[in-house]
């Protein structure tokens, strides 16, 4: 086997790659780290939520997301309060601070993925999201079984 041609490396590669080329935004100009955006950008898109739930869209551990929770809320982005269903648990939204700086931030992590994606033709765009979907989609069936 030839690690270079072995598709899981390949993947693990370009996904690497490709977050440091757009962690160059938030991290230079706003000083966020990976975690902290993805848990921006998450509860951008969902309100109000468990701080639990937040895992699930951000593919980051349980510690990773407290951590990041933490340093949203200390910057004063992010608001946490006491989960009304769950005494132990917490529910987090974005405040208007975290909200802006979002909305600032995505034109510019846009621009990044429309030059990553810059050579592909619309079909090859199609054709590629298609794939991604295909093999995201056997990844999970695959972790399923064990």
């Amino acid at each position: 086997m030839e690690l270079e041609k072995f598709f899981p490396y390949r993947i693990a590669l370009l996904a690497e790659q490709v977050s440091l080329a757009t962690a160059q935004v938030y991290r230079t100009r706003f000083a966020l780290g990976r975690d902290e955006w993805r848990v921006l950008a998450a509860l951008a898109q969902q309100g109000e939520v468990r701080a639990a739930d937040v895992k699930d869209r951000t593919t980051l551990d349980k510690m990773q997301v407290s951590r990041a929770l933490a340093r949203l809320e200390q910057g004063g982005l992010l608001a946490r309060s006491p989960d009304p269903e769950d005494g132990r648990a917490w529910r987090v939204r974005l405040l208007p601070a975290g909200a802006a700086l979002y909305r600032k931030i995505v034109p510019m992590v846009q621009a990044r993925e429309e030059y990553l994606l810059s050579d592909l033709s619309p079909e090859e765009r199609e054709a590629l999201a298609k794939a991604l979907e295909k093999v995201e989609a056997r990844a999970r069936q695959l972790a399923r079984q064990g």
